[in-house]
């Protein structure tokens, strides 16, 4: 079986934010599957999703803090047309990359516990992201 789907977050500041009940909510198909693969695709290059910490709110701190030390928007990009977040959430996308690709056990996600899907808003102003939801199972 196949199934797709567009799926719309809603839009958030700058930073790590868990989004895996926002996901989930909207994913009609998911229970009717006892095995499958789900892989989930941001359209979308100045953001990205990643796996991680689902509980403390200060490791999603840490990770802006990080990249804001790591990629500064105030380094010399040609690319700045768009604002000076833009280039950097560009290589922030890269980095961290805009999809997923996550197990399924009748009908839920099968994350370890303290593991959640982010959503990485690296825009001032990002607006809505929209991610393409394929799952392939039984």
């Amino acid at each position: 079986m196949w199934y797709q789907q567009t799926l719309t977050l809603k839009a958030q500041p700058r930073g790590f934010h868990l989004v895996t009940d926002e996901i989930v909510s909207q994913l009609t198909s998911l229970s009717a599957v006892r095995s499958a693969l789900l892989h989930l695709l941001l359209q979308h290059t100045s953001a990205s999703l990643t796996l991680n910490e689902n509980c403390d709110l200060t490791v999603r701190t840490d990770m802006e803090n990080h990249f804001l030390r790591q990629v500064p928007e105030s380094a010399p990009y040609q690319h700045d047309y768009e604002g000076a977040d833009d280039m950097p959430a560009h290589i922030k996308s890269s980095l961290l990359g805009t999809s997923l690709l996550l197990p399924v056990g009748h009908g839920t996600l099968l994350l370890g516990t303290w593991q959640g899907i982010w959503l990485s808003e690296h825009r001032n102003h990002g607006g809505g992201r929209r991610i393409v939801a394929t799952l392939q199972g039984e």
